[in-house]
């Protein structure tokens, strides 16, 4: 293993130099699962964004919809589909998006990343929230992706300082995908008008426009202390799962980069689409 460690590193090293560009990282807002067989607006967002971007060498998801004592990173060759839901159609679950693993590059974050401690894991494989979107960019399934889990001990803060820990993946041709919900409240759902066109409560429309102003002013401080911004987040954030991928989106940001929205809707009242590119390709 250690060997394969070296090769592999010398390996990044290499593509480093030769790498003329630096990749850039997106936060998707991932929504239904069923999102992974349709073709609307937010699919069409997202295979929109995979044609303007350089085809990666690999993708490293961090997806809400896996939760970990301890940090965690799939290391297996061939991550299993997971059909991590229930309700939906046949259809949805007789998907299988057959994409390789990357154990070398999992072995070599582990090794990279300092100072988190950061575990293998060879059972989980591919939730929802990673290959719903991921399949809609490369359907062909001939990019390797592995998937890094939330530490659901640790604070908003932890997981923006370990996002920095990852850095040295854009320069090495490795796409970064943080996939959640900014705003993720299903209990307050309002399923009778789901068809509605960016329909969301005030206090949804409040939360989505306050954290997009902040992204834009790159104020980075109040999007991690998001508990602190009042009564409309709270509804929006009951809980954080969903919202922590976008801040390690955004800890990946560079000072002299753009961010872009795109697919920027809410649905059912309260839940936001809105996703973002950073940096350009």
């Amino acid at each position: 293993m250690a060997n394969q460690l070296k090769k592999f590193t010398k390996h990044l090293e290499n593509n480093a130099k030769n790498q003329t560009s630096i990749m850039p990282v997106l936060f998707m807002g991932h929504g239904s699962p069923m999102n992974a067989i349709e073709s609307n607006i937010f699919t069409k967002g997202w295979q929109s964004i995979s044609q303007k971007i350089e085809k990666p060498k690999a993708i490293l998801c961090i997806s809400a919809h896996w939760e970990t004592r301890g940090t965690q990173i799939t290391a297996m060759p061939n991550p299993r589909t997971i059909h991590d839901f229930g309700g939906f159609p046949q259809a949805l679950f007789d998907v299988e998006y057959g994409v390789p693993g990357n154990p070398e590059l999992a072995g070599t974050i582990k090794q990279n990343a300092m100072p988190t401690i950061i575990d293998l894991d060879y059972q989980w494989g591919l939730d929802h929230g990673a290959w719903s979107v991921i399949m809609q960019m490369y359907p062909n399934a001939d990019v390797p992706v592995i998937q890094m889990s939330l530490d659901l001990n640790k604070s908003p803060k932890f997981h923006y300082e370990l996002a920095k820990e990852l850095k040295f993946l854009r320069t090495q041709g490795v796409l970064i995908v943080g996939s959640g919900n900014i705003v993720h409240n299903l209990g307050r759902m309002d399923w009778a008008n789901m068809n509605k066109t960016n329909h969301g409560y005030d206090w949804a429309i409040e939360t989505n426009t306050r954290i997009k102003e902040f992204i834009l002013n790159k104020d980075h401080q109040s999007l991690i202390h998001f508990d602190k911004m009042g009564k409309a987040f709270q509804l929006s954030i009951p809980t954080p799962e969903h919202y922590l991928p976008l801040l390690y989106a955004l800890a990946l940001q560079e000072e002299n980069e753009e961010t872009n929205f795109f697919n920027d809707v809410l649905v059912g009242g309260s839940i936001s689409m809105a996703s973002i590119i950073i940096g350009k390709n």
